[in-house]
């Protein structure tokens, strides 16, 4: 009886199921202004005018992307203007841009009829009006992630692909005794680093690559042994004073450096932070920065290294070229052959030299609207897919 009564009721079950109205799938549409919103000032969206900041260089980029066609491998643009997915429309240099989908583009035109682009935006700014949908996508701090969730904005992150390390400048007299690079080393809690300012989205990094890229960033250790650190500071005589710089314009910066001369002073070691004003890229940086005449010497500073490709070799190799004349690192270039064990050689050998103390691996985390579709996140070295994304007419916006 009672499976009898089992059978009936599952069989009332499926007949309701099969009555109940499908949800109609929604198919792309064209139309519609994409309402981004960036924090970097763009001067210039001239391919061979050179950025003045990080931040702006890599704008620059993702903007350059939606004009030119770079086609060829080694990533340079080999169309002229207006062979990408859209054409410029109007242009206030470092305040705004709008740009209108090209009918003409190999790859077939945009879904949306044109981007707008908002410039110099605060990343409260940029926050506040996703959540009050006035814009469609905007990049949000690794680490103010979960606090955009919790707002309610939709929220997409990439693998973990930028990292942030530690780089002992060549030259500088204080950093040449290879102990104290090790004790400094030693005593960086990466994990206090990745739970409390980045909120736990990131992880600790021991090498040059991660886990998911390399598949041996297990191999290198993160563990803080601030008892360690003491005891080889203990016998350096006399013991160096130190001054770590990060680029005065980034917060995360500044709150990780600050949190390692905690690290350091627990440790003994004499180590002080100090603001870079208007940090130039990693790669044409000396390790000083002039302030109304006056110049402020730092022996470390932190750098972010964003990988250019997902393949190890690549990424590794435009590392080295970035690290090789901020730090002095000797490294060979990597054959186009390079085995796993080759690359894992080469960055051992790097890490070990104790120049480089990577601390964190981070995500790429951006913000999107409720009326964007079709987001696909963009994997290392690969731009915003803007030109793939399309908008949903249904979704009321304010």
């Amino acid at each position: 009886m009672k499976l009898r009564l089992f059978l009936f009721l599952a069989a009332i079950s499926l007949v309701l199921a099969g009555a109940a109205p499908l949800r109609p799938a929604r198919r792309p549409r064209y139309g519609g202004t994409l309402r981004v919103e960036i924090g970097a000032i763009v001067k210039s969206l001239d391919p061979s005018v050179a950025a003045a900041n990080p931040e702006e260089a890599d704008a620059k980029d993702e903007l350059d992307e939606l004009l030119y066609d770079r086609r060829s491998e080694d990533g340079t643009f080999a169309g002229a203007a207006g062979s990408g997915a859209f054409r410029l429309s109007a242009w206030e240099a470092g305040k705004s841009a709008v740009f209108a989908a090209n009918e003409d583009y190999r790859a077939g035109r945009p879904f949306v009829d044109s981007i707008e682009v908002q410039m110099g935006r605060s990343t409260h700014e940029r926050l506040l009006d996703l959540e009050l949908n006035k814009a469609d996508f905007a990049q949000i701090p690794a680490e103010l992630a979960r606090q955009a969730t919790d707002r309610g904005v939709r929220v997409s992150a990439s693998q973990p692909n930028e990292l942030l390390a530690l780089v002992f400048l060549k030259g500088r007299t204080a950093t040449e005794n290879a102990r104290a690079r090790e004790a400094i080393a030693r005593c960086i809690d990466r994990a206090a680093i990745v739970n409390f300012i980045l909120q736990k989205e990131g992880e600790p990094a021991g090498g040059l690559l991660p886990q998911w890229s390399s598949g041996t960033a297990f191999l290198f250790p993160t563990e803080t042994d601030a008892r360690g650190a003491k005891e080889i500071w203990s016998q350096i005589s006399p013991s160096p004073k130190l001054v770590l710089g990060y680029d005065s314009a980034d917060t995360l910066e500044q709150s990780v450096a600050e949190r390692i001369v905690v690290n350091a002073k627990e440790a003994g070691i004499s180590l002080v932070s100090r603001a870079m004003p208007n940090a130039g890229p990693p790669s044409a940086h000396a390790g000083s920065e002039a302030v109304r005449g006056d110049t402020i010497h730092v022996d470390a500073r932190l750098i972010r290294l964003r990988m250019p490709s997902p393949m190890p070799r690549v990424a590794l190799a435009a590392f080295i070229d970035v690290l090789r004349p901020l730090g002095g690192i000797e490294a060979s270039p990597l054959p186009e052959n390079a085995s796993s064990e080759d690359i894992y050689n080469d960055e051992r050998s790097i890490v070990s030299g104790g120049r480089v103390v990577p601390l964190v691996w981070m995500p790429q985390v951006y913000g999107l609207s409720a009326r964007v579709r079709d987001w696909k996140q963009p994997a290392a070295g690969e731009s915003w897919p803007l030109a793939d994304v399309w908008l949903d007419s249904m979704t009321e916006t304010h």
